[in-house]
Order: structure tokens, then C-alpha cells, then sequence
């Protein structure tokens, strides 16, 4: 088939590519880029993004799908299409499922399920059997059957022996290990300890459990080799670590989520349980600093935590509700709002947070706008203005703290493996 993307303005830094054209794709492969002849626009499907935005496509390396054990939360397919709808053209799956993705055979049956689907799902794996932290999971097994990383992701590698084995293990193929930064024995409260907590009554989770895991961490890392992935950071003093661990050269990477750079505890007073999240929500100096870290290159990249949970889970009281909201469609939007339009990044640094360095950390290839290349795109407008509506999300599940709020900028279309994802409908092209 062929299909023609008009008038985008292509941004690509990795390529160091900014214009303005139109693609010819033809079977799913960029034949041509630039001003197109009536004979090609006339036996072309034409899809008219006139001054919108054509970058490599978004890829989201921390998802919860759900599958194997909680289908009725999340499957790979409702999973893969809410991240088409979002913007996404990949995505990378926790292991935290029933059971863990802790063999080569569960691996393999999220692969199965995911083949055909416009967007690229790689499983991460457990990095300890049953995410128990007592038995090294089989780490070489796992990357042969397409793990990309090794995480016990909902806790910490348990102990420090162990991450030590994580890391030599896994440094034999330059995986990293993606770390869940808590301390459990001081992980016993339900949002960050501090004066709100303190006035809302609820028991408390001190920022410090999250540092002690990051310095632990990144000193493993130091001492052992391997490289360590801090996922969802949430803490002003974590953010600094990583900076000085990056400045000293030890492999460390960090990504951060839309809900920790946009809300503080504040938002609490309502004891909405769709405000709940691991980690909790920070103070303003923390969301401070993690922009901050987003701007000086600190933080790698953003990624949702997209953490599917039913109804009737969410709506108990607020010490009985599970931790973690959806994101994958609502991330772009938050991104842009933000951060784009208040001005802390240029839609150049979003896009190498959303679709270079995910990748890079992963040891996936980025995808190229060129001609002769595999299309693998987001098309979005960073400046429409739209209202968040979770009865429309692709997801199973609709704990989403952002239903009715405007944001600015977001993901018209994507695609990838011979198929167009318009607004949130999937078509072969």
C-alpha cells in the first residue's frame, strides 16, 4: 500500500534532522521524503498533518500490562492499543505479573501475543525468581528469549549480594537492571512523610527509602560494573546522586514519570485514591528538582509507570487501595503541558526523552526518518488544547487522577509495522 504524511515538520535530533515535507510510504518502508508529484498524492492514502510534528516514534520502557494473572485489568493487546493512542510505538513490559516473567517460556507468550501489533512490546524480566529476591532468575535464558532488561520492578532487588549477581549477570549482555528504589523496612506508609501527611492522618513513606536504595545502588554499580536504570525517581537528593554518579562515569540512568513532575502531595487533600502511587507523591522541591534533572540530562527520559488497577480495587479507603494509575495516554499531553509550555524543555529534548534514550537504554535500535527506512513515527501537535476523558481510553482500566483536565499537546497518530493509528483506530497501511 501507499500512503503519503503531508506537510510535517520532521524533528529528529539523533539525525540532527529539522524540515519540513512530506513522506511517501510505501509497504511500510519511507520511499520519499520531500515535495511529492500530483501522480504520487493521487495513487497515495493521504493523511493531511499540515505544521504538525513527525518525529522518531515514542517508545514508553515502563509499562504494567498485566498479563499473564490480571486480564481483567490490562491484557497485551488492550495495553499495546492504549500506547498506539498515546503516541507509542513500543513499549517495555514489567515482570511484576502471575506469574513473573521469569522464564523463557512466559517471555516467549508475551512476544507470541504481541507479534502483528503495531506497537513493539519487549518484556523485562525478573531479575530474581518470583521477584523474591532470594534465587537469581536465569539472566542469560531470559536475554535469549528477548528480555531486554532484568527488574524485580513493585520492590527492590532484595538484598546487595544479590544486586551484585544481577549486575555480573546481566553485564555479560549489557542489559541493564531497572530498579524499584525502596526500602522496605521503611516502606510501611501511603504517601510521602511530611506535613501534609501529618495533617491528612495517614501513615507515612520518608523520601529517605527511596535514597538509601539509589546510593546503594549506584555504589553496586561502581564497585561491580553492570549498568543500573533508576525507574520512576521521585526525590531531590536521588536526582542528585544520579548526577553525581553520571559526572564520576558509573552506568547510571534514571527516567521519571508525567505525575512526579506535575503534582505534589498536595493534591492529596481529597484522599483520591487515584493519587496513590509508589512512589508517592513529593514536595514542590522535589518536582523542582526533578525538572531540574530533565533539563541538565540527568534524568534520561520519561515514562508512564502505567499501572492498571479495577475499580472496585481503587475505590476502598485510601490505606487499602493499590498503588499506581494509567498513563500511557495521558503522558504526551502532560509532557507538553508541562514542560514544553513552561518552557523547561524544547520539543527537541521531549522527543529525545520520549523516543532516543528509552531506546538507548535498552539497546534497541532508534528509528531513523529516512528514505529506505522502516516508518516508525508520532505525529503530534504540541499546541492543541484537549480535555482528558478516561471513558475513552484504549485501557481496561480508568484510575486516572487527569479525567477532565485540560492539557496542551498531544499525539495525533503513530506508526509502525505497516499500520496507522489515527486518533485511537488502527489501520493496516
Amino acid at each position: 500500500m501507499q500512503v503519503v504524511i503531508k506537510g510535517v515538520k520532521l524533528v529528529s535530533p539523533h539525525q540532527k534532522l529539522s524540515k519540513k515535507a512530506d513522506l511517501l510510504i510505501v509497504d511500510g518502508i519511507i520511499q520519499k521524503i520531500g515535495d511529492l508529484s500530483k501522480e504520487e498524492l493521487k495513487s497515495s492514502t493521504v493523511y493531511d498533518f499540515e505544521d504538525k510534528y513527525c518525529a522518531p516514534g515514542f517508545y514508553d520502557m515502563h509499562v504494567h500490562l498485566r498479563e499473564p494473572g490480571r486480564e481483567d485489568k490490562e491484557t497485551i493487546l488492550t495495553g499495546s492499543n492504549s500506547a498506539a493512542a498515546g503516541g507509542f510505538t513500543g513499549i517495555a513490559c514489567m515482570p511484576n505479573t502471575n506469574p513473573a516473567i521469569d522464564s523463557a517460556e512466559v517471555v516467549l507468550l508475551i512476544k507470541a501475543k504481541a507479534a502483528g501489533h503495531l506497537v513493539d512490546v519487549h518484556p523485562v524480566a525478573a531479575a530474581t525468581l518470583g521477584r523474591k529476591g532470594e534465587s537469581l532468575a536465569p539472566i542469560l535464558e531470559l536475554h535469549e528469549a528477548g528480555a531486554v532488561g532484568f527488574s524485580d520492578d513493585g520492590v527492590a532487588i532484595k538484598d546487595a549480594g544479590m544486586l551484585r549477581n544481577v549486575l555480573e549477570y546481566s553485564s555479560m549482555v549489557n542489559a541493564p537492571v531497572i530498579e524499584h528504589c525502596e526500602d522496605v523496612s521503611l516502606s510501611h506508609g501511603h504517601m510521602n512523610e511530611g506535613f501534609n501527611s501529618t495533617k491528612l492522618g495517614l501513615p507515612a513513606l520518608p523520601s529517605i527509602s527511596e535514597d538509601l536504595i539509589v546510593m546503594r545502588d549506584i555504589m553496586m554499580a561502581e564497585y561491580a560494573g553492570g549498568r543500573i536504570h533508576i525507574a520512576h525517581i521521585s526525590t531531590k537528593e536521588s536526582v542528585e546522586m544520579v548526577r553525581q554518579a553520571k559526572k564520576k562515569g558509573i552506568k547510571v540512568t534514571a527516567e521519571v514519570t508525567p505525575h512526579h513532575f506535575t503534582y505534589t502531595d498536595d493534591a492529596l487533600k481529597t484522599y483520591d485514591t487515584n493519587l496513590k502511587m509508589s512512589p508517592p507523591l513529593r514536595t514542590q522541591a522535589d518536582v523542582n528538582a526533578i525538572i531540574e534533572g530533565l533539563k541538565d540530562g540527568t534524568i534520561d527520559c520519561i515514562a508512564s509507570d502505567h499501572a492498571p488497577h479495577a475499580i472496585e480495587e481503587k475505590e476502598v479507603e485510601f490505606i487499602y487501595a493499590p498503588n499506581g494509575i494509567v498513563g500511557l495516554e495521558t503522558q504526551v499531553g502532560l509532557a507538553f503541558s508541562e514542560l514544553y509550555h513552561k518552557k523547561h524543555l524544547t520539543i527537541e529534548q521531549i522527543v529525545e526523552k520520549f523516543a532516543i534514550n528509552p531506546r538507548t537504554i535498552l539497546n534497541l535500535p532508534v528509528p531513523e526518518i529516512k528514505e529506505g527506512e522502516k516508518a516508525n513515527l508520532t505525529i503530534f501537535d504540541p499546541d492543541v488544547v484537549w480535555t482528558v476523558d478516561k471513558s475513552k481510553f484504549k485501557s481496561l482500566s480508568k484510575n486516572s487522577p487527569f479525567d477532565k483536565r485540560l492539557l496542551t499537546g498531544k499525539s495525533l497518530a503513530t506508526v509502525n509495522n505497516s499500520q496507522i493509528c489515527v486518533g485511537s483506530e488502527i489501520s493496516k497501511i
